[in-house]
């Protein structure tokens, strides 16, 4: 096949190719998601197949390039020797001119004295025969010299003639070999062209795609899937995005929790810092969490406090409130002022005890008898504050979402990165996006003989095993901490007709929940919902890996 023809016949996949693309597109219009998916996958199939056609095309377009180039060269010796011919016959020519003008005055001279040496004018002349047979033969040898000139005349006019004739030909070649190279040369230039349009028009109709696919993922509750920024925790490098991307090894996973320990109800205190150190006051930090400003009760008297008695209730019950750090910003320690003296002042009113820990809110009898002075001065400066008509619930880091305001982010939104957006990252919550695989907040709390929460492909795997099956036996494999007697992976494999490892891996997210996760593994995709991963995440995964939130999914699974 010529490498005109193969040019051709690539062009015309590739075009074909491209068409057969673009009139797919409205079938993204597709309601369900998983439509949409397969969509997307074969798009993506698509581009790479069009890729792969035009690898060829372009690798023949060199090869012609190359080509052209040499015929080009020979064309420009072809023309050399055409001029050096044309020199070569101008050159005989005048040489043959000169020749022309000297046969013709030899054939005048020899005219001339071919009157003169007439043998009767020489016999009656007087001449003796010597002398005339002299005159003849001299006669004759001009003759020959004569004829021998005329017969070179005639070979070099044949010659000539021959030459020039070759010399029209080669012309004509040439220029027709000009032309067609010409043609070529234009046919490939503009069948390249069309090649790259239509591979412009491919990519861009598979980013028209995907952006649709987004649009209606967005718009069906609120769905997305998560990009997170390089978002370091102060407490754990390991358990933070940037120390998975930057040690763990290839093809591993991580799963990290959007918040801590968290009911996600009321207001963050790291959101809380985020927006004091924003420029929000205390009174706009309680609208945003709870939807109401303060206002002016009588809070005097006493508070019955559990194992404490009867305390003072804004003199010494708040000032033990150890909720926050006094260290932090003004705004948002009268924002937990309120919150707390608001949560507490319901149980002085119906007379009842409150207790100390977290079930209600921490307090310290130490931190009461000795209050820090910015703590001090938040309580005073908020004397008497309370919100009516709701339970000021709170917490470290609900993970950028709450379920009483929504997204808890500087444009109200979750699209996008939501983390690097979030008050929570502003306030430097060390708990927005972390891997966990400790026994509790501490860094240092128990890991269960584990100095990392990555896991392996065939980890993951198992994951997804426990998912498909379950009974008593799966738990941790990691015995030492747990005891049992646990399926191994491979068991619990068999058992569950399913994956040896995961190669990949996506997330779609919803309004505060992870909506699905959908798994590429050694056996196909496999669709596990949100609240499916994590509960057989927290009955399987080794060591203390778990994803704590209460009551919800929320969550994300990175792939190195």
């Amino acid at each position: 096949m010529s490498s005109y023809i193969r040019f051709a016949v690539l062009a015309s996949i590739l075009c074909a190719f491209a068409v057969f693309v673009v009139s797919r597109g409205s079938l993204v219009q597709a309601d369900e998601y998983q439509e949409l998916e397969q969509q997307i996958n074969e798009i993506k199939r698509d581009l790479q197949l069009s890729q792969d056609a035009t690898t060829p095309l372009e690798s023949e377009v060199k090869n012609l390039d190359s080509r052209i180039a040499a015929a080009r060269a020979g064309i420009v010796r072809a023309k050399q020797e055409v001029s050096d011919l044309e020199t070569d016959i101008s050159d005989r020519e005048v040489e043959l001119a000169l020749q022309y003008e000297i046969f013709l005055e030899r054939v005048r001279s020899q005219y001339k004295k071919s009157r003169a040496l007439n043998p009767l004018l020489i016999y009656l002349a007087g001449k003796d025969a010597a002398s005339v047979t002299k005159d003849l033969a001299y006669q004759s040898s001009v003759k020959a010299r004569d004829d021998k000139l005329i017969q070179g005349l005639e070979t070099v006019i044949s010659s000539l003639e021959a030459d020039t004739i070759t010399l029209e030909k080669k012309q004509t070649q040439l220029a027709a070999l000009e032309a067609q190279l010409d043609e070529q040369a234009a046919f490939f230039r503009g069948e390249i062209l069309k090649a790259k349009d239509y591979q412009k028009e491919l990519s861009g109709k598979i980013a028209d795609l995907s952006a649709k696919q987004q649009a209606i993922l967005s718009s069906r509750s609120g769905s997305f899937t998560a990009s997170i920024g390089d978002s370091e925790l102060a407490d754990d490098f390991n358990a933070s995005i940037k120390g998975f991307r930057e040690s763990a090894p290839s093809g591993y996973f991580g799963v990290f929790s959007f918040g801590a320990y968290t009911h996600r109800k009321g207001m963050s205190q790291y959101g809380a810092r985020g927006r004091a150190q924003n420029g929000q006051n205390y009174k706009q930090i309680l609208q945003a969490y709870y939807g109401k400003e303060p206002v002016e009760k009588d809070t005097g008297g006493n508070i019955r406090v559990s194992g404490q008695g009867e305390l003072n209730f804004e003199e010494q019950y708040l000032w033990g409130i150890a909720e926050m750090p006094s260290t932090w910003h003004a705004e948002a320690l009268k924002a937990q002022a309120v919150a707390a003296r608001t949560y507490a002042y319901r149980y002085k009113v119906e007379g009842k005890e409150i207790c100390t820990t977290e079930a209600c809110q921490v307090f310290s009898k130490s931190k009461s008898n000795n209050p820090p002075e910015a703590w001090k001065q938040a309580v005073a400066d908020t004397r008497g504050q309370v919100l009516e008509d709701v339970v000021t619930f709170y917490a470290s880091t609900h993970g950028a979402f709450t379920t009483t305001a929504g997204w808890d982010t500087t444009d109200r939104s979750g699209g996008g990165n939501f983390v690097d957006k979030s008050f929570e990252k502003l306030g430097g919550s060390p708990w927005l996006y972390k891997a966990w695989y400790t026994e509790g907040y501490s860094s240092s709390s128990d890991k269960c003989g584990r100095g990392n929460p990555w896991l392996s492909p065939e980890e993951l795997a198992d994951i997804i095993n426990a998912a498909r099956y379950r009974d008593d036996r799966v738990t941790p494999v990691t015995t030492s901490c747990w005891g049992g007697n646990p399926y191994s992976h491979e068991e619990l494999r068999q058992k569950a007709n399913g994956p040896s490892r995961v190669t990949g891996v996506s997330v779609i997210q919803g309004n505060g929940t992870t909506n699905e996760v959908v798994f590429q593994t050694d056996i196909g995709e496999i669709r596990l919902s949100g609240s499916e991963f994590k509960t057989a995440f927290n009955v399987r995964a080794p060591g203390r890996l778990s994803i704590p939130q209460k009551g919800f999914a929320f969550f994300n699974i990175e792939r190195k």
